[in-house]
């Protein structure tokens, strides 16, 4: 009952934040179009431009004004609890998934760290985050805006491999996406919000509005528009371990941030000319690149079937719901290469499978951790290991992702068996 309560809370707090998400995405992509069409040739007085446009079968007209009207609306709409609740949900989805249970989703095997230690340093890197962020902004750095770019993203890839060596893959990514959201939403709540009461009073007190905090505001609301797509990548990365599984996962992420970042600078400016088209077949080839370098590599072959293996008992001792990851298992040493490779039984492969994977991927679950098999994933029968060879060979061969935690201590020899039989065409008679 408890694994389907749980799956329950992480399916509510996720979707709160999918949805909010949304929602303040896509108002900063619609606000930052709006800032970038604007027809600034020959604009009213007190304007820097209008729009005109069309959606839903009605048209409209917007203004924006160089700094405020003379009188304030009656109903002004404010943008910000979507970028708030975005946060607040993130972080609750960070509790819920990765610091109820440190040592089985947020540590790598081996880590260092323990449990409550990967939490606090979780935890500070997204305070950290903002404030290193913040400081450097507000320095001379602040009007050179390519190189602060390019600063903060070295400092953001250097705390990716900093993450990647305590932390597990998807650990590692979702805290450089919180990280990146803290700093989002610090701008709208440190900077953007203030910047707006301040026009909104002066206003109110017959006081010319100071143009430096609309600017400022502007700067930073520009800042959050190019982080969107990378973190928008870092939010579905889960589902993709040839990124995160990877022993390079911090250089893939550079990466894809890097496509990511060119094509948003494309949208960003394709109404003045397209001079920077080039940026999306530079984004596409790239992603083709990662795509190969990410490629999986061949099991080790195996030159001799093992008559049995042994297996390590299933560690028994309990860690806030779910198993703790013991040591690895030892490793018996690699058989002499041979001039030809022997065909793996399937039933070997079946029993390693049975005995580290149909714990959790089974129909009726015998881990603590699921009330169901994760993502629908069963290993029952032959017919089912056969149909997700392919999966198998990504999570538990190539990137070594699964098991979670390594809980059931599969072993490298293990890995190399199953590798074996899929290289071998995944055959079960």
């Amino acid at each position: 009952m408890e694994a389907h309560l749980l799956e329950w809370l992480n399916l509510s707090v996720r979707w709160v934040h999918m949805i909010t998400g949304v929602a303040w995405i896509g108002a900063s992509f619609y606000f930052v179009w709006l800032e970038n069409n604007l027809n600034r040739v020959n604009p009213k007085d007190g304007l820097s431009g209008d729009l005109w446009a069309i959606h839903g079968g009605g048209i409209y007209h917007l203004e924006k004004y160089k700094l405020a009207p003379p009188t304030m609306p009656d109903n002004l709409h404010w943008f910000k609890w979507e970028a708030y609740f975005t946060w607040m949900s993130g972080v609750a989805l960070l509790c819920v998934v990765f610091y109820l249970n440190p040592t089985l989703y947020l540590l790598a095997p081996g880590s260092s760290l323990s449990g409550s230690e990967g939490v606090l340093l979780g935890i500070g890197s997204l305070f950290a985050g903002w404030f290193i962020y913040s400081f450097l902004c507000d320095s001379a750095l602040g009007k050179r805006p390519a190189l602060l770019g390019l600063i903060l993203f070295v400092l953001l890839i250097a705390a990716a491999y900093g993450f990647s060596k305590v932390f597990s893959g998807r650990g590692a990514y979702l805290h450089v996406g919180a990280v990146i959201g803290t700093i989002m939403v610090g701008n709208v709540f440190r900077i953007i919000m203030p910047a707006q009461r301040a026009l909104v009073a002066a206003i109110a007190e017959n006081r010319t509005p100071d143009p430096a905090l609309p600017a400022k505001g502007l700067l930073r609301s520009r800042h959050n528009n190019y982080f969107t797509l990378p973190v928008l990548f870092i939010m579905i990365s889960n589902h993709f371990p040839s990124t995160y599984g990877s022993q390079y996962n911090w250089l893939i992420l550079a990466g894809i941030a890097v496509a990511a970042v060119l094509v948003r600078h494309y949208f960003n400016t394709r109404h003045n000319s397209q001079k920077y088209a080039w940026t999306l077949p530079v984004g596409a080839l790239a992603m083709i690149c990662l795509a190969y370098v990410t490629g999986p590599k061949p099991a080790e072959p195996i030159a001799k079937a093992p008559a049995a293996i042994e297996y390590q008992p299933l560690p028994e001792t309990a860690l806030g719901g779910g198993l703790k990851p013991a040591a690895p298992a030892a490793t018996e040493p690699a058989a002499a290469p041979a001039p030809a490779q022997a065909t793996i039984d399937f039933d070997k492969v079946h029993g390693v499978i049975q005995e580290r994977c149909a714990v959790c991927h089974s129909a009726k679950p015998t881990s603590p951790l699921f009330s169901t098999a994760p993502a629908g994933v069963m290993f029952d029968t032959p017919a089912q290991i056969q149909q997700q060879a392919a999966r198998i060979q990504a999570q538990a061969v190539a990137s070594q992702i699964m098991p979670l935690g390594n809980i059931t201590q599969m072993t490298q020899q293990e890995r190399d068996l199953i590798g074996t039989w899929i290289n071998q065409g995944a055959r079960t008679n």
